[in-house]
């Protein structure tokens, strides 16, 4: 796979739009979902992800062709996301309705149709609790989370989309998994 991104970012650099719409087909739900998981509102992680395509393929000839593609994408994508929370944090309101919940659970997706009607709305809502929770954390916090748990990168993946030493990134994520713990621990 990583052979053929290789050659699609080649043809990128001398012009070839084609290949840099194979890109994007190939990334756009994964960097959705970060910045989805990141700022919790659609339309706004639809906009964070067309400006994500978009830096990258102004800033291609930056990418070292000897460093992941991926990585080099969901770092652009995460600190987009981030600048976003900064320049404009949304209100949300513990009796909102959390887009895209309505009919089935977030970050379960496991659903089977033995389960009761009620056992569904229960679950439902503790991920919009949990979904809430995790949007409460500092976008540094956050971020480790979405990355982790959500994505399910490796330390290493996350330290280099984020530019920190893994060490940094493995205190954040237990700081993010305590701030949660406490947050949630009526549950």
């Amino acid at each position: 796979m990583e052979s053929k991104i290789k050659r699609l970012i080649k043809k990128i650099k001398k012009g070839d739009q084609a290949a840099f719409e194979e890109i994007v087909n190939l990334y756009k739900n994964q960097v959705y979902n970060i910045c989805y998981r990141m700022v919790g509102l659609p339309h706004e992680a639809e906009d964070l992800a067309q400006e994500t395509f978009l830096r990258a393929y102004t800033h291609i000839d930056q990418f070292k062709s000897d460093k992941t593609f991926s990585t080099w994408l969901y770092r652009i994508a995460t600190n987009l996301s981030i600048d976003y929370l900064r320049k404009k944090r949304p209100s949300t309101y513990l009796d909102a309705d959390i887009p895209g919940t309505e009919g089935f659970t977030m970050y379960m997706h496991v659903p089977s149709d033995e389960r009761l009607p009620e056992d569904r709305l229960i679950e439902n809502e503790k991920q919009k609790i949990i979904h809430y929770e995790i949007n409460q954390l500092p976008p540094k916090y956050r971020s480790v989370i979405v990355l982790k748990y959500l994505q399910d990168l490796s330390l290493k993946e996350i330290s280099n989309i984020l530019n920190l030493p893994e060490t940094t990134v493995k205190t954040r994520v237990h700081r993010a998994r305590e701030a949660l713990r406490k947050r949630l621990r009526h549950f």
